[in-house]
């Protein structure tokens, strides 16, 4: 009796697998509720009893090797499925990436992870657009990466018309940059005009620093426009402005004191003196406090020697030449210096090796003075020496002559103003102290129109005046990556042959050498 009880039992697995696959449907249909988990349960216990009834020879089922080594292997698989899932719950709570591409196209310039991280409100884009482009969305997400306070969302204006209502929206595409209650529209996307790095940490840098940055640009000692109406600075004019800076002109012949509000002054390639009540204004401005930017040709004579002294800097009469062949090998003479030697400094610290060229320029010279901070940012090569011009303009070159480089092209300065305008004495200055600001670099043309968008020359020109304008570590001017085409163009008949290759040659090659290994078994 006993025995027939036992060999019965063993039916009851294919009664648990019944009640297994109605527990499967149920709680795939209508969720886990206690019904398909109470079949879950019957279904298996049933499955297990039936299973432990049945025997091969003298052995139940749980006793047989080939049921061991079915649950060493299941087991082992268990393990490994437990493994992948911790192991995806860890990279979604900790995520990393590696970006391995050749320029870095799909990370954040450091500059732009500052600004985020820098954030001091959440700061909200919101996107307009029904079919959300797939290389818009991954930047964004590159943002949100670096920085909590920072989201964004995209909106379907067809089917949240009362927000696009309330955003003033006309037409799909349109972006804008959102902080607490203040909003405004940052641009229209369109299939040629795409969310780029620099406009958005650009537009997030002005949200940070609203209550304006003024930038005044010297007029009336034949400097170069800035209004476009000739060659001249409205290039560098029209990138201040994207980052944030009103920028105005300013004759300081017409005044005795530089306006409250000018953050910076550029003295941008004069080749008439100043007078000396307007030297005296730069001074005094200097003295408060305030920022300059001194850009000052070969061959002209500002008359700025007793501001450049307060600082301990000497413009050199001579030019420097590049004798080391490096410009020469991408179309620049020796007249125009190639510069890949920056110094450790904010202006220059994420320059790396990149390159940027002034065309005829003069050595900067520097001596110590105390109280004032100054650091050289843009250095020419060894193979340098400095040859001064005639007066008719004329260059008398030896070649023979060794080279004396490097030399300095362009320096920064700073110094601690004490309340009341004096200046600091050595070890007096304190950090929470205003402080003045002076970058002197030996040529202008490096950042005029043609030549400002050409290797670094607008980074130089942009990150000088950003340091300049801003007294903590600001944000300073990003390139566009750069993506290198590297796309292979074939002919037709070649595509027709990589699609046989890969659809028949391949696999075809797979079956004979699985048929050779097998003929070789037998």
């Amino acid at each position: 009796m006993k025995i027939a009880i036992q060999k019965s039992l063993k039916y009851l697995v294919w009664p648990g697998l019944a009640l297994l696959t109605a527990a499967l449907v149920v709680g795939w249909l209508q969720g886990w509720s206690p019904l398909p988990l109470g079949l879950l349960l019957a279904g298996g216990a049933m499955v297990g009893l039936g299973l432990g009834f049945r025997t091969a020879g003298d052995r139940h089922f749980w006793q047989q090797r080939a049921t061991l080594v079915g649950a060493n292997a299941l087991v082992s698989t268990l393990a490994v499925l437990a493994i992948l899932a911790l192991l995806n719950v860890l990279a979604v709570r900790h995520s990393s990436r590696f970006d391995l591409t050749e320029n870095q196209i799909f990370t954040l310039a450091p500059q732009s992870q500052q600004v985020i991280k820098a954030l001091a409100m959440p700061t909200k884009v919101v996107i307009f657009d029904p079919n959300p482009n797939p290389q818009d969305r991954q930047l964004l997400e590159s943002y949100r990466r670096a920085g909590e306070r920072f989201t964004f969302e995209y909106v379907n204006p067809a089917e949240n018309p009362r927000l696009a209502q309330e955003f003033g929206v006309t037409q799909a595409g349109a972006v804008f940059l959102q902080q607490g209650e203040q909003r405004r529209l940052l641009q229209t996307l369109t299939a040629s005009d795409r969310l780029s790095e620099r406009t958005l940490t650009n537009a997030l840098d002005q949200v940070a620093h609203q209550g304006g940055l003024r930038a005044y640009f010297t007029q009336g000692h034949r400097e170069l426009p800035i209004d476009g109406s000739k060659t001249g600075f409205s290039q560098a004019a029209r990138a201040l402005k994207d980052k944030g800076f009103q920028v105005e002109t300013l004759d300081l012949s017409t005044t005795t004191e530089i306006p409250e509000d000018g953050t910076v002054v550029i003295v941008a390639g004069p080749s008439a003196q100043f007078f000396e009540r307007e030297v005296e204004t730069l001074i005094k401005y200097g003295d408060r406090g305030g920022s300059l930017l001194l850009m000052i040709d070969p061959r002209t004579s500002p008359n700025l020697d007793r501001l450049l002294d307060g600082w301990g800097i000497s413009l050199d009469r001579r030019i420097v030449l590049d004798t080391s062949g490096a410009g020469q090998l991408v179309g620049l003479g020796p007249a125009a210096p190639l510069v890949t030697d920056y110094g450790d400094h904010p202006i220059t610290h994420d320059f790396g090796q990149g390159r940027s060229f002034f065309p005829l320029v003069r050595p900067v010279n520097l001596e110590p003075v105390a109280g004032v901070t100054a650091q050289p940012i843009l250095r020419s090569k060894a193979q340098s020496r400095a040859e001064a011009l005639s007066s008719q303009g004329e260059l008398k070159l030896d070649q023979n002559a060794p080279p004396a480089g490097p030399y300095t092209l362009g320096v920064a300065l700073q110094r601690s103003i004490q309340p009341g305008g004096s200046k600091d004495q050595p070890g007096e200055g304190k950090e929470d102290q205003p402080q003045a600001r002076l970058v002197v670099i030996g040529n202008s043309s490096f950042a005029t129109d043609g030549l400002f968008e050409q290797q670094l020359n607008g980074d130089v020109f942009l990150n000088a005046v950003s340091w300049l304008g801003k007294k903590d570590d600001a944000t300073l001017s990003i390139r566009p990556r750069q993506v290198i085409n590297r796309r292979l163009v074939m002919t037709v008949q070649q595509q027709i042959g990589l699609v046989i290759l890969a659809l028949l040659g391949l696999p075809l090659v797979g079956f004979g050498l699985a048929l050779v290994i097998w003929l070789k078994r037998r």
